[in-house]
Order: structure tokens, then C-alpha cells, then sequence
């Protein structure tokens, strides 16, 4: 499938797929998927999308787990999303603590700029989902289309007035699974820029 062709969702972990840790997640027995979410997922296999993982990790960067915890947390991730029919072709992470001063943890945009690399298309070819204010400005620093889900961070936002601070270009989602039904019922192409909400 030639690079233009591609339809590429980057989606945040904690918060957005499963329920966000109180500090970071011990183990796999922690991850628990969000309502819906491993729907989502399948939908959007079925859809034809390509899903790409993008999480902040710095608990490895502050020495409150090893790498080895977080490969196990992603391998029952994905066999959890595979049993339920989706796919995720990609796992990146941002390893640094905050002090570090790194491009790729969001807020900053370069965990989008990897993913974009890495399958060789424009960030804004891209379409990215978080669930906190910091994934919505790493992505619109990266070109992306960029979307709101209102679960973990945002969950207080449900039933509120939209954000007056949150720029028009973000659409936002009750949840993944709205997020999933709108991209593969009328969602934008590869490269069709942002939308509104």
C-alpha cells in the first residue's frame, strides 16, 4: 500500500484506551481497558485504520519501573485488543522524565514526528486521539488531525460547555468508541487536514 494510502490512527494509552493509574502501572494486572475501548479498536481494524500507541512513559526515566514491567503491560494490552478483533501495529513511548528536557514527551510533538518517520508519511496524514490537553497540543504541534476524547484527564468535561481554550480545529468524543464510529463512518481521508466540533 503506497505511503499516501495509508490510514493511521495515534492513540494515547492511559486514559484513553485504559483507565488511567493513579501513579503508573505496576503490572499487567493493572491494565484495564476503558468501556468500549477494545471495541474501538476493533472497529477501526475493520475499518481498514493502522493503530499506533503513543504514551508518555516517564516512570522509566524516574526508576519506578523497568522496561521489562512496561513490555509486560504491552503484551497483555495486546493480546486483550487482539482477542476482541483489533489490532495495533505500534507501540511508541516517551521514556524520559520530565526533567530531561526531550522532544518526544508530550506536550512536545515528537512522538507524532517518530510515528510519522516510521511509516514515511506527513504528520498531517496522521490522526491523533488523547484524552488530556497535553496530547491535543503534542499533536497540533505535529500537524495532526487532532481529537478530544472526554475519559480520564477530560472526563470532568463531560456535560460541560466546550473548553473555551481548546482550539476549533480539535473534535471532541464522549469516549474511543464514539471516536471510532465517527472516523469510520465519515472520518477524514489521509492528509484532509483537521476538523471541528
Amino acid at each position: 500500500m503506497p505511503a499516501r494510502d495509508l490510514r493511521l490512527v495515534v492513540i494515547d494509552r492511559d486514559g484513553t484506551l485504559n483507565r488511567d493509574p493513579e501513579d503508573f502501572l505496576r503490572g499487567p494486572q493493572d491494565w484495564q481497558p476503558l468501556p468500549g475501548a477494545l471495541q474501538a479498536l476493533a472497529r477501526l481494524h475493520a475499518g481498514g485504520w493502522r493503530v499506533v500507541v503513543a504514551s508518555n512513559q516517564s516512570g522509566l526515566g524516574r526508576g519506578l519501573f523497568d522496561a521489562s514491567t512496561l513490555n509486560a503491560v504491552h503484551a497483555h494490552m495486546l493480546r486483550e485488543v487482539a482477542r476482541a478483533g483489533g489490532r495495533i501495529d505500534a507501540i511508541f513511548f516517551c521514556p524520559h522524565a520530565p526533567e530531561e528536557g526531550c522532544d518526544c514527551r508530550k506536550p512536545a510533538p515528537g512522538l507524532f514526528l517518530q510515528v510519522a518517520a516510521r511509516y514515511g508519511v506527513p504528520p498531517t496524514q496522521l490522526v491523533a486521539v488523547g484524552d488530556s490537553m497535553r496530547d491535543v497540543a503534542a499533536a497540533l504541534a505535529a500537524g495532526c488531525d487532532t481529537h478530544l476524547v472526554l475519559t480520564g484527564q477530560s472526563a470532568a468535561l463531560r456535560g460541560a460547555p466546550r473548553p473555551p481554550d481548546l482550539p476549533a480545529r480539535v473534535t471532541v468524543h464522549e469516549d474511543l468508541l464514539a471516536f471510532a464510529e465517527a472516523l469510520t463512518t465519515a472520518g477524514p481521508t489521509p492528509g484532509s487536514g483537521g476538523g471541528g466540533a
